[in-house]
């Protein structure tokens, strides 16, 4: 049997924020088997691959041990021999100071297939997202892109008559950088900013002179860091948002915004929408995603099929998740019928979640409960549920016994059938599982009562016994009632719940609890 062959893809991860990661570069980190990684890449990149996938962190930061080149080189045609698909991501575009020489060159001397995916450079987008024009038709017609890991061996006399310099790695070497271009007859006068972690809520900018930029960094870690010097550097006051980067700041770029500085780690279902996420990171979190717990068919659809063959024998029928709802109306039409099946039929919905799901397939619900949580359903039903046929297709274990022990206790006949089944993952991302052990999250978010179980089984198979001291410090915020008893019997303690019972609800409630005083 022939062996699959690899092939070795080295990619540009961009400026640091997943936002800025290329479609392809995406798309591969989904497909890799291997993940060869440096240090700059951003956390949230690592969520991209696969469970299965190997990862491997070869990053080199100044003054700390890094993995030696020629040992990455041997991995990466070891794993491409091997038959592997291999990512190698590196930090902003691979050709710009990514040393993608020496593996291009062993990769080919050993025969391996490769391909470069470009990314965005720090050099390019670190100004743009600081609001400096690197070009100008008065300040700079050029500009240039230089690295300052080794000051002396750059040709400073001719750097020096350049409209514009994009430095990178230069911050412990600001003084020399200044230093050179200062005695060499560049004004003490030149507009200077220092770009660190850009593209990212960390980001900060802190803009001078050359004869004054030193005085105001004194003492301060500039690593990483872009610097920008040239006139154009003053036009950044024109050419940005009003009120997002102040003059000469030191908080991040997001201070203006009510989660800035906040890690947030959100629980979800595999494969779930991120608008959640997404609206987090507006508000200006830094968001790791930890799915919680995995949507699959059930066990079996005979329950299921049986209950639709007869769907003109129920007066009403339940749905109290989307996922519920995704899974009745998948079998529906595995069974060749239409909503029109539905006729005469009346629909309830929990949750507001639930109710645009149905929306979005043409159908209005019939009883949306307020409070959108299940207790609400029962006791503001529309009529009286005596003799009323009931049918109820929810997950296969677990959930929603009480709604269905209350609407037995009103007279209804309830018929439970099993529409999907729950179940917890088999392991946590790295980037989630990293954030925990080094006590780097501030909030933890629970939507649902199964997060909570599969998260407290996720993180005890790696902290055995130990999950208060896990969770010391960290805010425990809750979506609804249901969600919160079940923190309160895992995880001892609630401190957000939100007040309206959605996702919506939930951030206006860390909003609050971060604004608090």
């Amino acid at each position: 049997m022939t062996q699959q062959k690899g092939k070795v893809y080295l990619v540009g991860a961009g400026p640091g924020d997943i936002a800025y990661l290329t479609v392809k570069a995406n798309h591969l980190l989904g497909a890799a088997q291997v993940l060869v990684y440096d240090a700059l890449v951003d956390e949230q990149l690592l969520q991209c691959v696969s469970s299965d996938c190997l990862k491997l962190d070869v990053g080199k930061r100044g003054g700390k041990p890094s993995t030696p080149q020629t040992e990455i080189n041997n991995l990466l045609v070891k794993f491409c021999q091997e038959g592997a698909l291999v990512v190698r991501l590196k930090s902003g575009d691979p050709f710009i100071f990514g040393r993608c020489t020496s593996e291009i060159e062993a990769l080919k001397a050993a025969g391996c297939e490769f391909e470069v995916v470009p990314g965005i450079s720090s050099a390019i987008a670190a100004p743009l997202l600081a609001g400096i024009p690197l070009t100008d038709p008065v300040m700079s017609r050029c500009f240039a892109v230089l690295t300052a890991h080794e000051p002396e061996v750059l040709d400073w006399e001719a750097l020096s008559r350049l409209d514009t310099l994009v430095i990178l790695m230069g911050g412990k070497n600001l003084a020399d950088i200044v230093h050179e271009l200062l005695r060499r007859e560049r004004s003490h006068l030149t507009p200077i900013a220092i770009i660190r972690w850009a593209g990212t809520p960390s980001q900060q900018i802190w803009t001078g002179q050359l004869g004054d930029i030193l005085e105001q960094t004194a003492g301060l870690s500039l690593s990483p860091v872009v610097i920008v010097i040239g006139e154009v550097v003053g036009l950044r006051k024109y050419l940005q948002p009003e009120k997002i980067f102040p003059e000469n700041s030191t908080t991040p770029m997001s201070s203006n915004q009510p989660l800035t500085g906040k890690t947030i780690l959100v629980t979800r279902s595999s494969g779930q929408s991120s608008q959640f996420s997404d609206r987090l990171t507006t508000l200006g979190a830094t968001v790791i995603e930890m799915p919680a717990l995995e949507i699959a068919p059930p066990s079996s659809w005979e329950e299921l099929d049986q209950a639709i063959a007869n769907l003109s024998h129920f007066d009403w029928l339940i749905l109290t998740s989307t996922n519920g709802v995704d899974y009745f109306f998948e079998r529906l039409h595995n069974q060749g019928k239409d909503t029109r099946a539905l006729a005469g039929l009346k629909i309830a919905v929990v949750g507001e979640k639930t109710s645009q799901s149905l929306k979005q397939r043409g159908i209005q619900a019939d009883f949306i409960p307020p409070n959108f949580v299940a207790d609400s359903l029962v006791e503001h039903f529309p009529e009286s549920l005596l003799n009323q046929k009931i049918l109820f297709p929810r997950v296969e274990s677990g959930g929603r016994e009480i709604l269905v022990k209350e609407l037995s206790a009103k007279g209804a006949e309830i018929i439970e059938v099993a529409a999907y089944q729950s179940c917890c993952p088999t392991s946590i991302p790295p980037a989630a599982e990293l954030a925990l052990k080094n006590h780097t999250i501030d909030i933890i978010t629970f939507a649902s009562s199964k997060t909570v179980q599969f998260f407290h089984q996720l993180v005890d198979n790696i902290f055995p016994h130990n999950i208060p001291n896990t969770l010391a410090g960290i805010c425990i915020a809750s979506i609804g009632p249901q969600t919160s008893k079940t923190c309160h019997t895992l995880l001892g303690r609630v401190d957000i719940e939100a007040e309206e019972y959605t996702l919506d609800g939930l951030t206006q409630a860390i909003i609050n609890w971060a604004l608090k005083p």
